[in-house]
């Protein structure tokens, strides 16, 4: 196998391996999965793989390979075997769509009008189940972050603008659509500091989310989230304004063992009156916690819990996760120059997304993605769910093209 250039243990795509960037022409023309599929290096990159799956099969059923050689080709094997799955069942569905378009070709007659509307029917299906396969196959092609299926802390806050308010209110409706859309894929969504405006919005807040593939379906809502729209008070609204505001979002990936040790010598630990809404214990006991880190400079508060004690171990694991967020942040900037994924640098002044209320209109500026109905992308559901699918695909599909050019390579060495 290894003389055959068959054997990759490392990954199915080895970053190692492939280094050329394509242009602008080429990455729009490969921003869904079923135009990449098509291409000519994919389909000879995937023959291999499935040739691959075919001689590894085999060669676990020879009686001449050790116990060590068995695991290692197990292991490929399980690798192997669903992407092999996913290639034969596209081809298999394709050929049938080319009957389908053959048979459609010859029901021509007024008599057979009912049988071509059943074949389009079957088509459409048909195209469906190839998108749905491809998309999963590329998935199954792109290798995985390391801390893709890890809780976040999340954390929104108000940037500042002429219009005052407005800023505090978006950060509230926008810190609102992510708890939403935790209950939506079933995480658990815990505040862990919530400083309200004055004025009924929100300066800042942070929550640690917990579930399946957190940190994947996140990771690209960091950055800076930009607003359109008429106030609803004041003088603005009189005169029918438009202002513009902004938000920025930070996701912080946050393994469930973070060991990172802290020097009790270099905290400063405060304790004030809680400021959140509800609650007896609001303004009237000590229980809120702020913590600083000396060295670093980093601060973290938690004021949601009765106990202060509690509040300053949510504020420890916070301060935690923020010291070792830089080691991470290292480590995926490296992984991100590597993969050239064409989706921003996650920097906070970099704008993402932009809210236009009066033309109910979300933009992702790094897709060129638009989206109607801004209540609903808001409500945190479906449709803010299906935003963040099409980035996640745009992320694999750019992964997969920047390694487009050199797939030919894997067919040398070939016997």
């Amino acid at each position: 196998l290894h003389n055959c250039g068959f054997w990759r243990p490392k990954s199915l795509l080895d970053r190692a391996g492939f280094t050329l960037s394509f242009n602008s022409r080429h990455r729009k023309k490969h921003q869904d999965s079923r135009a990449l599929w098509k291409h000519e290096a994919v389909q000879k990159y995937l023959e291999t793989l499935s040739k691959e799956y075919q001689q590894v099969s085999h060669l676990l059923n020879a009686d001449s390979i050790n116990d060590f050689e068995q695991r290692t080709l197990r292991k490929r094997c399980a690798d192997l075997s669903p992407i092999a799955a996913a290639f034969q069942e596209i081809k298999e569905a394709e050929r049938e769509v080319q009957e389908l378009e053959a048979m459609c070709r010859e029901l021509d007659s007024r008599d057979e009008k009912q049988l071509l509307e059943l074949a389009l029917e079957e088509k459409e299906t048909l195209d469906k189940k190839i998108n749905t396969l491809c998309r999963k196959l590329f998935q199954l092609l792109v290798p995985k972050e390391k801390y893709d299926r890890s809780h976040v802390i999340l954390e929104v806050t108000a940037g500042r603008t002429t219009g005052g308010d407005i800023c505090q209110q978006f950060t509230k409706e926008m810190f609102e659509m992510y708890r939403n859309y935790a209950d939506y894929k079933s995480w658990t969504f815990d505040i862990v500091n919530y400083t309200p405006a004055e004025i009924g919005g929100l300066h800042h807040a942070a929550a640690h989310i917990s579930g399946d593939d957190v940190y994947r379906h996140l990771k690209y809502e960091g950055g800076t989230h930009r607003v359109q729209r008429i106030p609803e008070t004041g003088l603005s609204s009189r005169m029918q304004r438009i202002h513009t505001g902004t938000m920025s979002v930070i996701v912080l990936p946050q393994p469930e063992e973070v060991d990172v040790k802290v020097d009790p010598k270099d905290l400063r630990i405060d304790t004030f009156r809680a400021k959140g809404a509800g609650g007896q214990h609001v303004n009237k006991t000590d229980s809120a916690v702020r913590i600083v880190h000396l060295p670093t400079g980093l601060v973290v508060e938690c004021q949601q819990e009765r106990s202060q004690l509690l509040n300053k171990e949510i504020a420890l694991r916070t301060l935690r996760a923020k010291l070792y967020q830089q080691v991470i942040e290292k480590q995926l900037s490296q992984e991100q120059s590597a993969r050239k994924l064409q989706l921003g640098t996650r920097a906070q002044s970099e704008r993402i997304r932009t809210y236009n209320f009066t033309q109910d209109r979300v933009t992702d500026h790094r897709i060129s993605y638009d989206a109607r109905n801004i209540k609903e992308i808001l409500g945190g559901k479906e449709a803010l769910d299906k935003l963040i699918n099409r980035l996640l695909e745009f992320a694999e599909i750019e992964a997969v093209t920047e390694y487009l050019g050199n797939l030919q390579a894997l067919e040398g060495g070939g016997c």
